[in-house]
C-alpha cells in the first residue's frame, strides 16, 4: 500500500489558495495570490527540496493544479528535480491526455482507492484544494506536510473544509524558519480521543 501526502503551504486561518504567484488563482475575487513570496528564506528552501526531491515520488492532482503544473513545469525541472520523471495522476472527468510525459489521467474516487493499494512510491498531493477535501472526507491521507505562514487572509479556499472528518494526527517532525513559518509534518494517527481537563 502506498502512503498519500498532503503538502500545504496555508496561512494561520487555513487559507491555501494561489500561494506562488498574483494569477495562479483568481477564482471568487482572490487578491493575494503569491502569499507566499516574503517568507521563503535558506531555511524554507532546504526543507523544500528534501521534501520534493530526496526520494522518488509520483503525484495526485487534481485538474486545475495539473493545468497550473503543466504550463511551468515541463521547462523548469532544474527547480524541482523528479517533477518530470514521477507519475502525475489526475484527477478529472473532462481531460484525458497530455503532452506532459508520466501523466495518467483517473475519473473517481475507486480509482484513487485502486492506486493507494498499488506498489509503487509515495504519492504526493500538492494544491488540489477539492481533490484533498475528497481524500479527507474519505479517510486517504496518510501524512499531512504543513509549511503554516504567520499571516490571516480572511477569505481563500481553504486546506479544511466541507470534506474534514474528525480525525487524529501525530507530529512527527517540525521546525520554525528565520520568517517565521512552522513546518509541520503529521502522520494520521487513528480516532479522535476525548476526555475531561483535571483542575
Amino acid at each position: 500500500m502506498r502512503k498519500i501526502i498532503v503538502i500545504s503551504m496555508i496561512t494561520l486561518d487555513g487559507v491555501m489558495q494561489a500561494p506562488g504567484g498574483p494569477d495562479e488563482d483568481k477564482s471568487g475575487g482572490f487578491e493575494y495570490g503569491g502569499w507566499v513570496a516574503p517568507y521563503g528564506d535558506e531555511a524554507y528552501g532546504k526543507i523544500l527540496e528534501r521534501q520534493f526531491w530526496t526520494n522518488p515520488t509520483d503525484y495526485l492532482l487534481g485538474r486545475k493544479t495539473f493545468e497550473i503544473f503543466a504550463s511551468y513545469w515541463p521547462e523548469h525541472a532544474d527547480l524541482w528535480q523528479g517533477i518530470n520523471d514521477g507519475t502525475k495522476y489526475v484527477m478529472s472527468k473532462t481531460m484525458k491526455k497530455s503532452e506532459w510525459k508520466n501523466s495518467v489521467f483517473i475519473k473517481n474516487l475507486a480509482d484513487i482507492k485502486e492506486l493507494k493499494n498499488s506498489k509503487g512510491s509515495d504519492i504526493q498531493v500538492h494544491g488540489s484544494g477539492e481533490l484533498i477535501q475528497l481524500l479527507l472526507k474519505n479517510d486517504l491521507v496518510d501524512e499531512l506536510w504543513l509549511k503554516i505562514h504567520p499571516l490571516t487572509l480572511g477569505k481563500g479556499k481553504k486546506l479544511f473544509d466541507d470534506g474534514t472528518i474528525p480525525t487524529a494526527f501525530t507530529l512527527i517532525e517540525s521546525s520554525v524558519t528565520p520568517s517565521g513559518v512552522i513546518m509541520a509534518n503529521y502522520k494520521r494517527a487513528g480516532e479522535v480521543k476525548t476526555g475531561t481537563v483535571e483542575a
